[in-house]
């Protein structure tokens, strides 16, 4: 075992926030809409939900309101057997709220989660320990734009894997609705540099970059010690290696239904394929299959599939109706 982990410990240790969703149950959109549909939403609980439905052991240490939403999500996140044993509920604020629309084919997202429970995260919120037994830390740059505490608190979790060698995995997940490019780009860099893998989109090394050079891109990613796996390639993912390329095709999705979540999907399916002993290359394919699969079914991480149901896609099992 790494790390001195116990047989129950979670391979993989995220943390971040999760909010309560609202999607109106027709087409009218938020403004004339009567009935609303109740969920939840976030990036690093998205990710334990599909690790823990692949097959492996996860832990999301997020912070929550002591309210209906909070206490509905941490119910929600347990029942999808991820363990939640050092998540919290908190009565200093309030669970973040997201409300979410689709008019005319385009998705709309409205935030509530200013001074929320979870943007007032600080470092000694987090187990050492609890990290410290883990195979991988995920983290991704929503929960950095929160507060700066939150910066802290991320600094804080990558010192505590750093120290006890536990692999370090970055998604940047780039949401402009909640800081600027200029206010993200520096603190984006700073954290890349520090991890084990790099998990961007290729519009959002542009951002971060500030070129449409593919060829500069490249050299920008050989300057730092991760793995970086560029997300949203024509038709293909990169997996840039110490100076070498390898471009992955995607998986082609019979319908496309609702993209949100794919690229949580994706990072659920890549971190699996390393768990399982993959090569970069194999865990690349593994996490756009499962990017595939997710768009297919609407919701943030209700498509996420399980082990088995990535097993009879690829071993093209037939579908018995009744």
């Amino acid at each position: 075992m790494l790390n001195g982990e116990t047989s129950m410990a979670p391979e993989v240790v995220t943390f971040g926030e999760s909010m309560g969703l609202m999607m109106p149950t027709g087409p009218k959109g938020i403004e004339y809409s009567a009935q609303f549909e109740k969920s939840f939403a976030g990036a690093e609980s998205n990710l334990s939900i599909g690790i823990a439905r692949l097959g492996h052991r996860a832990g999301w240490c997020g912070r929550l309101g002591s309210d209906p939403l909070g206490r509905y999500i941490l119910k929600q996140i347990r029942g999808e057997g991820v363990d939640v044993s050092r998540a919290e509920l908190s009565g200093e604020a309030p669970t973040g709220l997201i409300i979410r629309e689709v008019v005319s084919g385009k998705s709309s997202v409205y935030y509530y989660r200013r001074n929320s429970v979870a943007s007032l995260m600080r470092p000694e919120h987090l187990d050492e320990s609890y990290i410290a037994q883990a195979r991988i830390l995920h983290i991704t740059g929503i929960t950095a734009a929160l507060s700066e505490s939150c910066r802290e608190t991320l600094r804080e979790a990558i010192r505590f894997a750093k120290k006890h060698g536990v692999t370090v995995c970055f998604d940047p997940n780039l949401r402009l609705k909640l800081w600027t490019i200029e206010e993200a780009r520096p603190v984006i860099l700073e954290l890349a540099a520090e991890a084990d893998y790099f998990l961007p989109g290729l519009d959002e090394l542009k951002l971060l970059y500030e070129t449409d050079s593919f060829e500069d891109i490249v050299v920008r990613l050989g300057d730092l010690s991760a793995v970086s796996i560029v997300k949203g390639g024509d038709d293909e993912t990169y997996v840039v290696e110490k100076g070498t390329i390898t471009s992955v095709p995607y998986y082609k999705a019979e319908q496309v239904v609702d993209t949100v979540g794919a690229g949580d999907g994706f990072c659920a399916g890549f971190i699996a394929g390393l768990l399982k002993g993959y090569t970069h290359a194999e865990a690349v394919r593994l996490g756009n299959l499962i990017g595939c699969m997710v768009v297919q079914m609407e919701g943030d991480w209700e498509g996420l599939p399980t082990w088995e149901q990535v097993q009879a896609y690829l071993n093209k099992t037939s579908h018995v109706e009744r």
